[in-house]
């Protein structure tokens, strides 16, 4: 009977009776992070192999949107006529990244910005200098800039000064993801990158001494054992994609209804770098949004529970929105507006939802939607008389979306997490790493010769609740570069 390879399990060199391959470093993936890992390990002299899951490059950031999120005066915020500074583009990120941030990571990411937009350049990217004003999930066209977060929303605003930093690169008929895989994975081949594609990483080698000095990996269906001199590095994408570890780690995330992923975003990495010793922190975060723009004009509206009450400033971005519902899985959520954006009830909008009740008074809205009476009537009274004024003392939503809902009929959106919504969702998860891409153990030991990045790594986003467009590709990027050169420079 064969036994099956585990990648908790690690295999002994020592029991490798021949090495299929050598190379000195060896990538898991070839998405975001696994292209810049092979250009930052290959510019500095090694040989690499990247091992792709699967036909292709691309990983989950060729099915995004291809923000980027970078500051601190680059030239293409100069050119929109924005200006920035590092140290708030810092402060910015150390809220942005959550309550857990890391903080030699931030200072570092905002630190090495302007640099890397250049490196960026450097390897066929392009950014249109042109600003998209108005609130969006994303640029919709070739539009290099935009605001990709919280940052002009209460409480971010109070503490750092608002910049958009949400790059896009200038698209030529694909999608801005797509663009940003295909000049990164077209700059790695023409470094002499070798790639295997359908080569599916299973668990890792190591020596006597505890260090990783290869993978084995089923390629044609057969195991393979290739041997890596300098290290490997772990770029295999998240888990949303496996079930099992979302029920195990974050359960919650299960009560979104699109996983955001590739199929292959099954946590192989994690799994492979947990198998020998790393440390896995964070590993119950993760984002969930609800596109409830654009149209912008919807964030006029106002949001409210089950119990007719605002729970949150509405011009927030939309995976604040997503964290703050489900946060309170089982009420109902709706979105009210009034007759001033009944356009948007002509088409579907972005998230999916559904008109759930129409009505010719707020009275009549609440008892159709079944709310305790009074409850919304008083929500809209209080919200109505404050915004009339430009003032929103409860939940501070800001201009100019801070308008009173006083022209009728009004109607209800069902934003419930049951009751048709999109709630796309992403694990943040993963190997505790230092900034240049080692994985370290629980005791905060450096494994060596095993290097992780992108969703591999608990890398700079670490909570749904405050993450902003971008920072995905932004770290995928930066830290598989670093992540690479480490790798790289390690003495055989």
């Amino acid at each position: 009977m064969t036994t099956k390879t585990l990648p908790s399990q690690p295999r002994k060199a020592s029991t490798v009776s021949r090495w299929d391959r050598e190379t000195d470093v060896v990538v898991i993936g070839m998405g975001a992070a696994g292209a810049s890992a092979a250009i930052g390990a290959r510019t500095h002299g090694a040989e690499v192999l990247i091992l792709e899951a699967a036909s292709g490059a691309g990983g989950t950031t060729a099915m995004a949107g291809g923000l980027i999120y970078m500051g601190g005066g680059t030239p293409t915020q100069q050119a929109c006529g924005f200006e920035d500074d590092t140290e708030e583009m810092y402060k910015y990120l150390m809220m942005a990244s959550g309550p857990n941030a890391d903080e030699a990571k931030v200072r570092l990411y905002a630190d090495g910005s302007l640099e890397h937009y250049q490196w960026l350049i450097d390897h066929g990217m392009e950014f249109k200098p042109e600003y998209y004003a108005s609130k969006s999930t994303n640029t919709p066209r070739d539009e290099g800039l935009i605001y990709s977060g919280n940052e002009t929303c209460y409480p971010f605003d109070e503490h750092s000064k608002a910049a958009p930093r949400g790059h896009k690169g200038k698209v030529h008929g694909e999608g801005g993801g797509k663009m940003v895989i295909d000049k990164l994975s077209e700059k790695a081949i023409a470094l002499g990158v070798e790639v295997e594609y359908d080569a599916r990483a299973l668990t890792a080698i190591i020596n006597d001494d505890n260090e990783v000095v290869g993978i084995v990996s089923r390629i044609d269906g057969q195991e393979r054992c290739i041997k890596a001199n300098k290290g490997v590095v772990l770029c295999a994408g998240g888990f949303i994609m496996n079930p099992e570890m979302v029920a195990k780690y974050a359960p919650r995330l299960s009560l979104g209804n699109i996983p955001n992923g590739n199929p292959n975003d099954t946590g192989i990495g994690i799994r492979i770098g947990m198998g020998v010793g790393g440390s896995a922190i964070n590993m119950s975060e993760g984002f969930i949004c609800l596109p409830f723009y654009p149209p912008a004009s919807l964030v006029e509206g106002i949001m409210v529970n089950g119990k007719g009450q605002r729970f949150i400033n509405e011009d927030c971005y939309h995976g604040r929105m997503g964290e703050a519902i489900l946060s309170n899985p089982e009420d109902k959520h709706y979105l009210i507006i009034d007759s001033k954006n009944f356009a948007a009830l002509d088409r579907p909008p972005m998230g999916g939802f559904k008109v759930a009740e129409v009505g010719e008074t707020i009275a009549e809205l609440e008892r159709d939607l079944g709310l305790t009476e009074d409850t919304l009537v008083n929500t809209l009274e209080v919200f109505n008389k404050h915004a009339k004024d430009g003032q929103d003392p409860l939940f501070h939503k800001r201009t100019p979306y801070l308008k009173p809902l006083d022209e009728p009929p009004y109607a209800a959106f069902d934003v419930s997490l049951n009751g048709g919504a999109y709630f796309p969702v992403f694990t943040l998860g993963g190997l505790n790493t230092l900034p240049t891409g080692e994985v370290l153990s629980e005791d905060d030991q450096i494994i060596k010769g095993l290097y992780a990045a992108g969703r591999n790594a608990c890398g700079l986003p670490r909570c749904g609740a405050t993450y902003s467009s971008g920072m995905s590709i932004g770290d995928a990027t930066f830290f598989g570069k670093l992540a690479g050169k480490s790798a790289a420079q390690i003495e055989q």
